[in-house]
């Protein structure tokens, strides 16, 4: 599954209010999923069509509405008209490659952004990122998320087994709240995974480290880079979520925002801090096989500048003329080799007072 989407040749030059969906289709059909509670009850039960919905939003209490799939234009449609929200608002929904972003619309509020997931297990799959798209209303959240996730079970936990919590009384703002935490917690958890393995990857950076140290290296750069490319633009929104003045934003419930701000603020600096220890264990990586290089070099060098005056006295004797004045004298080969000798000594003599090696 790639990382990073891409815009498709055939979407180019539609409407950008079309509801066309733009992303890779996950799931099969679409789910839609409600909990309704007050501060005495709860109700969960699966919705099939839009009357069901409707029906389920006519009655008591804090309403959401959970929906797995995001790529059927013609529920899109109806569920646009059913929960009277703007078609753009939904286009906006099918499209997974949006950059976070709020936008206020007459009946409600709108945000997206990008929930990430990562395997345990790194050899399964690689870091991805899936859309998540809150409606804020009245009396009600509507999330859309491109394929089921456990990430909001906390949430629903919290909601069935305490009627005196403040998440069951604060309104859906607060819970808007809650599953962004949720998210944002789970950036933070994240990087906290990767970050463990970076700082381990410290005791085994040596001039003896093998190649797949570099690649190690080279794939957590990629995924932070990854995490930076969604973090920052939900930074943002989040930013923009603390100053809007709505009514769909209750001030008792700011200061929640303002936490929730100040922990995407902690996950960003985070993944910078560990993006900047990548690229300083890459550069004494590179330090270490260079200096590495250097030393074998330096040993080789002096070898061959040993060897060079002995090649030239073994040449020497080693042509082919009679009147070669050493050729017959009896001592002359004993001669030549402790020539040699002297001379590769006096040369490392001379290389080790000049502590050349």
């Amino acid at each position: 599954m790639p990382k990073y989407t891409k815009k498709q040749r055939e979407h180019i030059g539609l409407s950008p209010y079309a509801l066309v969906f733009r992303g890779q289709r996950r799931l099969e059909k679409i789910s839609i999923n409600a909990l309704g509670y007050d501060e005495t009850q709860v109700t969960e039960m699966e919705l099939k069509s839009e009357k069901d919905i409707k029906k389920f939003l006519e009655t008591k209490g804090t309403h959401w509405i959970n929906i797995y799939g995001v790529h059927d234009a013609n529920s899109m449609e109806e569920l646009s008209k059913t929960l009277k929200v703007p078609e753009n608002v939904f286009s906006d929904i099918m499209n997974p490659s949006l950059r976070p972003k709020i936008e206020e619309f007459e009946n409600g509020l709108f945000l997206t952004l990008k929930m990430l997931r990562y395997p345990e297990n790194r050899k399964d799959a690689d870091l991805t990122a899936d859309n998540l798209s809150i409606l804020i209303m009245d009396d009600q959240i509507i999330s859309f998320q491109e394929q089921p996730a456990k990430a909001f079970d906390a949430v629903r936990d919290r909601i069935r087994r305490y009627n005196t919590t403040k998440i069951r009384t604060a309104g859906p703002d607060y819970l808007a709240f809650a599953l962004l935490d949720v998210v944002v917690d789970n950036y933070i958890y994240i990087i906290g995974l990767i970050g463990d393995k970076i700082e381990s990857l410290e005791d085994r950076i040596s001039p003896d480290a093998k190649n797949d140290i570099l690649d190690e290296i080279n794939d957590y750069k990629s995924e932070m880079n990854f995490i930076r490319k969604n973090i920052k633009p939900a930074r943002e929104m989040m930013l923009n979520l603390v100053k809007l003045d709505s009514d769909f934003l209750r001030s008792q419930n700011r200061v929640h925002f303002k936490e929730l701000q100040n922990n995407i603020i902690e996950a960003t600096e985070s993944a910078e801090s560990y993006r900047e220890i990548l690229y300083d264990q890459l550069n004494i990586y590179h330090t270490m096989m260079s200096t590495k290089l250097n030393d074998i070099m330096r040993i080789l060098t002096v070898f061959s500048v040993i060897f060079i005056p002995l090649t030239f006295i073994v040449g020497v004797y080693g042509t082919n003329f009679i009147n070669l004045p050493e050729i017959h004298w009896k001592y002359g080969y004993f001669a030549m080799w402790i020539l040699m000798v002297l001379v590769a000594l006096i040369m490392l003599w001379y290389f080790k007072r000049k502590k050349w090696f």
